[in-house]
């Protein structure tokens, strides 16, 4: 009798688990996964999106070559004679003409900005933002524009199509409370070795980012392989990690790049910062928690507008104007890139207020939300820089600004 009263506890034990979970997955809100309609030659699919085993939120980067040699052609004309670049194409989408260049320059993006992608073969595609530009890019290079796209699709389930199949992706708002997800967001709190803790959504060694994805490694009894929804809390440890699991069992894993330094590095989604990828050298620990949402909606990117705001320079100008930032980036979904010693922050430019370059090699990058960011070790915020063009109000020509005349860029 005591038997079968204790076998009917632990069945309604697990009963009562499992409804608390599906009650809970139904009450989170899954608006933060990408989500659209994808067009092959043949057929159409529509639901949650992934893109390979990687991004899966609207906030996940997409990343491919610009093609265009405005830059070169500047540089060029420039160099020879102030007049001669009068002749410039100075629209501001020419920056993305598809012209024969030696110069590649990275296009970034959050998926939330994009309206349409299209495969044109040949490694080449074209982006569609949600104000109808038209961006061609290359995705040598990048496995963006090379990697399956993977749709939990409404009807028929998970399919698996390779880009070579894709015609069209159409980026469409992810409904408030999908019935099927691929898995529950990653969120929780990454501590590091002298820069402090940053929380928000996840990704382990540059990959992992959802519950069902798995963490690798070896015990001294055999290999294992942990879904990331069991996991409660990772620590550096030695040549390995000790993994803590939400039922209080802990494991310490050895012999696989999830869990000791071959691991590419832990990059934290902080919302009205970008992504803060850790490398495992500064990495200490990260503990999971329960997502309660899954990230910005679709809705949430506005359709895009240009680089705008002030211009100061060590000649005591102020020149007002729409912005083409090192000659490159144009628009405020674009990404600045740099470094706080080895942690690199991916910054969307609409969330930074101003930037003042302190030296040769760092800027002060002030964000929105007050966060001031002394970053380096890269091109966007040094004397790398190519410098700014600011297209002034009734102005015949973009005025050209060298980096290293400017004391700060505030934008609006």
């Amino acid at each position: 009798m005591e038997k079968n009263r204790k076998a009917l506890q632990l069945i309604l034990g697990i009963a009562v688990a499992m409804l608390i979970a599906i009650n809970s997955l139904k009450a989170q809100n899954t608006e933060g996964f990408i989500y659209g309609r994808v067009y092959t030659s043949d057929n159409s699919y529509t639901g949650q999106l992934r893109w390979g085993k990687e991004e899966a939120y609207w906030n996940d980067h997409f990343n491919a070559a610009k093609v265009e040699n405005q830059y070169e052609k500047f540089k060029r004309r420039k160099s020879s004679s102030s007049d001669s670049w009068r002749d410039l194409d100075w629209r501001i989408s020419s920056i993305w003409d598809d012209k024969s260049s030696n110069s590649v320059h990275q296009f970034s993006c959050q998926f939330g900005d994009m309206k349409e992608l299209h495969n044109n073969g040949n490694e080449r595609m074209t982006v569609v933002l949600k104000n109808g530009e038209e961006i061609r890019l290359s995705g040598s290079g990048y496995n963006d524009g090379s990697s399956q796209v993977v749709i939990l699709d409404d009807e028929l389930g998970v399919v698996n199509i390779p880009w070579s199949r894709v015609r069209r992706v159409e980026f469409m708002e992810t409904p408030k409370n999908l019935p099927r997800i691929m898995g529950a967001p990653l969120y929780g709190t990454v501590d590091t070795h002298r820069k402090g803790t940053f929380t928000g959504y996840v990704q382990w060694d540059h990959d992992e980012r959802i519950g069902t994805d798995k963490l690798d490694g070896d015990t001294r009894d055999g290999d294992v392989s942990i879904t990331f929804d069991n996991i409660k809390s990772i620590e550096r440890s030695g040549n390995g990690s000790q993994i803590v699991l939400y039922s209080g069992r802990e494991l310490f894993l050895t012999g696989s790049n999830d869990v000791n330094s071959g691991n590419r590095g832990i990059i934290v989604s902080v919302d009205n910062v970008g992504k803060i990828d850790i490398p495992w050298s500064s990495f200490r620990s990260v503990t999971y928690e329960k997502a309660k949402a899954s990230g910005p909606s679709y809705a949430s990117y506005a359709v895009p507008k240009g680089l705008s705001g002030k211009v100061y320079t060590y000649d005591d100008e102020q020149i007002n104007g729409q912005i083409i930032f090192d000659l490159d980036e144009a628009y405020e979904l674009e990404i600045l890139e740099a470094k706080d010693d080895d942690v690199e922050y991916k910054i969307p430019f609409r969330n930074i207020k101003s930037i003042r370059p302190k030296n040769y090699n760092y800027s002060m990058v002030v964000l929105r939300n007050g966060n001031e960011l002394l970053l380096g070790d890269a091109r966007d915020v040094s004397d790398r820089n190519a410098g700014l063009l600011v297209y002034t109000k009734g102005g015949n020509e973009p005025v050209y600004i060298e980096w290293k005349n400017v004391t700060e860029i505030v934008f609006d």
